[in-house]
């Protein structure tokens, strides 16, 4: 996520690392890369102007603070002045009042406006509330069936629309039916187009005078830069926004959108789609966004992550096996899983204050996991609760099993012996313990 962003403004940022003192001359040097980084971003020229006066006027001619080198404090100033520029703090949906609290997702078409309905209903479920899904997108074809399809592996309630039914009156009667269901969140699914029409205005207008929305998002393609901005303002000025979500944020997203929507259309950014699976929609920080495109991490991501996949219980037990060397083949292949569950390696890397950069920014072959995976899941539960018993034949029969060769399978547990002994002497570190995890990627 904003990985050329985060490279331009913390090399620009590198800059200052080092100097005696903030000088004018130093520090314009520095805020016109910055500024550079930030148009190739795409972010809004009046944006990038306002931003750049902003942390000027709190660096230069100002003392800096003792106990902190003029480099640190330029970059705690950029961060702040960052994360205000998104809003600030993180904000989140009004659910409260009377139930169903109507959460109206509008924008153009192939933002994901559908798939990030689901995610959604996902987040609300696990937030412990009873959401409802209503597809009343009578245009997109499939669009329908989709939702209905992504409502039942999720077991949530949706409305049964047809694509011969009005949008305003599927949207009207989805309410009612999720009120008389006792759920206390409705997420209606809008039609979108390929660009701004009256057509399309007037038929949102007409929903949400017939719903009465507690929040109307705007689901922005998070790959692009002020073509949203400008689109959001347009739904804005009409509807009156509540906020935004960000979607395809898993990719290297140029960053433009994030750091202009914000500031543009007055409305906070809510989420940000990481991924594809149902689970990959998080709440937007804009404090811990401005720390991962600043190369600071976000640890308290990671930990949010890391508390969603493991139990204190699990996490205890983790602990006592690698301290005690009880760590085996099976719990290796349990963390691969949960692991991949919570996304890409590289994006975990990229959450961890003072990873090294390089570590950050190395080309992790996921593909490799795979291959471990497969390896261990063709050895039977003895083999993987003591590997030492695995012999000659034993591994020619694990390669079979798992179409690999017999060298990938002594790798793997070369590999996984090294890295028992490292985890060990860094129980204490997360990164050096997810670096010692994966070794040879």
């Amino acid at each position: 996520m904003f990985e050329a962003l985060s490279e331009k403004i913390s090399g620009a940022m590198g800059r200052l690392q080092g100097k005696p003192r903030l000088t004018e001359e130093n520090i314009q040097g520095a805020l016109a890369d910055v500024r550079t980084a930030l148009i190739e971003a795409d972010v809004h020229v009046k944006v990038v102007r306002s931003f750049l006066d902003d942390v000027r006027a709190k660096l230069v001619g100002i003392e800096v603070p003792g106990g902190v080198t003029p480099g640190q404090f330029a970059l705690k100033v950029v961060s702040e002045e960052l994360a205000a520029l998104m809003g600030g703090l993180h904000q989140g949906l009004a659910l409260d009042g009377r139930p169903p609290a109507v959460i109206l997702l509008v924008g153009l078409q192939g933002a994901g406006k559908t798939s990030t309905a689901g995610k959604l209903a996902h987040w609300l479920k696990a937030q412990g509330k009873t959401p409802y899904l209503v597809p009343a997108d009578v245009y997109r074809p499939a669009a329908i069936e989709q939702l209905t399809t992504l409502a039942q592996r999720l077991g949530v309630g949706c409305y049964p629309s047809t694509a011969l039914m009005k949008p305003a009156a599927i949207s009207r009667s989805g309410v009612e039916e999720a009120r008389r269901a006792g759920a206390d969140a409705v997420i209606v699914d809008t039609a979108g187009r390929l660009a701004i029409d009256e057509p399309l205005m007037a038929e949102l207008e007409a929903i949400k005078a017939d719903t009465a929305p507690r929040e109307i998002l705007f689901v922005a393609d998070g790959m692009t830069g002020q073509d949203a901005v400008n689109t959001a303002q347009a739904f804005h000025q009409r509807l009156g926004l509540t906020g935004h979500i960000l979607t395809k944020m898993d990719g290297d997203a140029r960053g433009g959108a994030a750091l202009s929507i914000r500031a543009v259309t007055g409305q906070p950014v809510k989420f940000m789609g990481v991924g594809e699976k149902m689970e990959n929609l998080e709440p937007f920080h804009p404090d811990r966004v401005a720390g991962r495109i600043l190369g600071m991490g976000d640890l308290l991501g990671l930990i949010e992550k890391t508390q969603a996949a493991y139990s204190e219980r699990q996490a205890a037990e983790l602990q006592r096996k690698i301290v005690q060397s009880e760590f085996s083949l099976e719990d290796f292949l349990q963390q691969i899983r949960t692991m991949r569950g919570m996304g890409s390696i590289k994006d975990l890397m990229g959450m961890m204050p003072g990873m090294n950069p390089a570590m950050k920014n190395a080309d992790f072959d996921e593909g490799k996991l795979k291959k471990i995976e497969a390896v261990i899941s063709s050895m039977t539960p003895r083999e993987r609760r003591n590997h030492q018993i695995i012999n000659m034949s034993r591994t020619n029969r694990i390669a079979k099993g798992s179409g690999t060769r017999g060298s990938d399978v002594t790798r793997v547990l070369k590999q996984f012996s090294q890295m028992r002994k490292m985890m060990k002497k860094v129980s204490g570190n997360p990164a050096q313990m997810l670096k010692g995890m994966f070794p040879g990627m």
